[in-house]
C-alpha cells in the first residue's frame, strides 16, 4: 500500500475540509493503492480530536433534533470495510449522542431465506429511513457487489449490473428527501492483524472472532479490487463515497463526524411553523398555574 496520500487530496487535508479531501469525486474516481490507510492529520492530535468529536457530538444531536421536529427529509449512513476496519466503533464514537427515538442501526448480515427469495435490493429498501429519522447500515446493499462477487455467489453478468440498479436507488431516496453518506473505512492489511491479535488476548473480545475472519483475509487483494469498482462506479453526487483512513481510529472517528455534521449544517433545516395559537396556549398555561397557587394558599 503507498505510504503518501494521493497528492490530490493533500491540498484539501491541509485547509481541514475534509468533506472535499475525502470524497471520491465521480469525475475522478480514486485508486485506493494511492490512499493511505495510516494518514492522519499533522495539524491534529489525539487528544484535540477527541475534544472536537464531542464537540460534534452535541452538534449532531441539535441537528437531528431539528431534523425530526421538521419532518421532511432524513439521513442514510452506510458504513463499509473489512472485517475489523472499525464500523462497530465508529457507531459507538461518533453516533453515540442521538437520541434512538429519531434514529437506529441496522447491521446486514447474511440473507435471511425470504430477503433471499426477493431481489437484492428488497431487504435494504425495507430499512431505509423513514421521514425525520437517522438510519445506519453497519454493512449495506453493497455486499452485493463485495462478497458476492469475491466469492462467486452470482455470476458476473448478474452483479456487474448492479451498480447501476444500485444508483438508481439511491437516486430515489434522495429525491424523496433522504440523504445519503457512504463511508468505507480503509485499513491495511497488518493493521487488521493487529487488531485480530487484540481480540485474541482480550476475552471480552473473544465473541468477536470468527472463522470467517481469517478465511476472508485470503481475498483482501480481491475485496480492495471489489470496493474500489464500487466506489468508482458508485459514487454520485446524491450517494457520495468517503475513503477514511481507519489505521487511526481516532481520526477515522474525527473525519467522519464532521462530514456528518458538514452536511448536515449545509441542509439549513428549519423548525415547522406552529400549528397551534401559542397565545392562547399561554394564557391556558397561567390560568391553571394561578389556579394551582390558589390551591396551595
Amino acid at each position: 500500500m503507498n505510504e503518501h496520500i494521493s497528492s490530490r487530496i493533500i491540498p484539501f487535508v491541509s485547509t481541514r475540509t475534509y468533506r472535499d479531501a475525502f470524497m471520491v469525486h465521480p469525475k475522478h474516481g480514486i485508486r485506493l493503492s494511492d490512499a493511505n490507510p495510516g494518514f492522519k492529520d499533522p495539524d491534529t492530535g489525539k487528544a484535540s480530536a477527541a475534544n472536537e468529536v464531542a464537540a460534534d457530538n452535541r452538534k449532531l444531536h441539535g441537528l437531528q433534533y431539528v431534523m425530526f421536529a421538521e419532518h421532511t427529509r432524513s439521513l442514510l449512513i452506510c458504513l463499509q470495510g473489512l472485517d475489523a476496519a472499525g464500523k462497530d466503533g465508529t457507531i459507538e464514537h461518533v453516533f453515540d449522542a442521538l437520541n434512538p427515538q429519531g434514529a437506529r442501526v441496522h447491521a446486514f448480515k447474511t440473507p435471511s431465506l425470504d430477503e433471499a427469495a426477493h431481489d437484492f435490493l428488497w431487504r435494504a429498501h425495507n430499512q431505509c429511513p423513514a421521514k425525520g429519522e437517522i438510519v445506519i447500515f453497519n454493512r449495506s446493499h453493497y455486499e452485493d457487489v463485495l462478497i458476492a462477487r469475491v466469492h462467486d455467489l452470482v455470476p458476473k453478468s448478474v452483479w456487474s449490473k448492479r451498480y447501476e440498479l444500485i444508483n438508481e436507488f439511491e437516486k430515489g431516496l434522495s429525491l424523496a428527501g433522504t440523504t445519503i453518506l457512504k463511508f468505507y473505512l480503509h485499513i491495511s492489511e497488518g493493521e487488521q492483524l493487529k487488531r485480530f491479535k487484540k481480540r485474541l488476548d482480550d476475552p471480552t473480545r473473544h465473541w468477536k472472532i470468527s472463522e470467517s475472519d481469517y478465511a476472508e483475509r485470503n481475498f483482501f487483494t480481491q475485496y480492495l479490487t471489489a470496493y474500489e469498482d464500487a466506489l468508482n462506479k458508485t459514487s454520485t453526487p446524491y450517494a457520495p463515497w468517503f475513503v477514511i483512513p481507519a489505521n487511526h481510529k481516532w481520526f477515522r472517528n474525527l473525519v467522519v463526524s464532521k462530514i456528518v455534521v458538514e452536511t448536515l449544517d449545509a441542509l439549513h433545516m428549519t423548525f415547522p411553523p406552529t400549528i397551534v395559537d401559542i397565545d392562547d396556549i399561554r394564557r391556558k398555561y397561567h390560568a391553571d398555574e394561578e389556579a394551582e397557587r390558589s390551591e396551595t394558599r
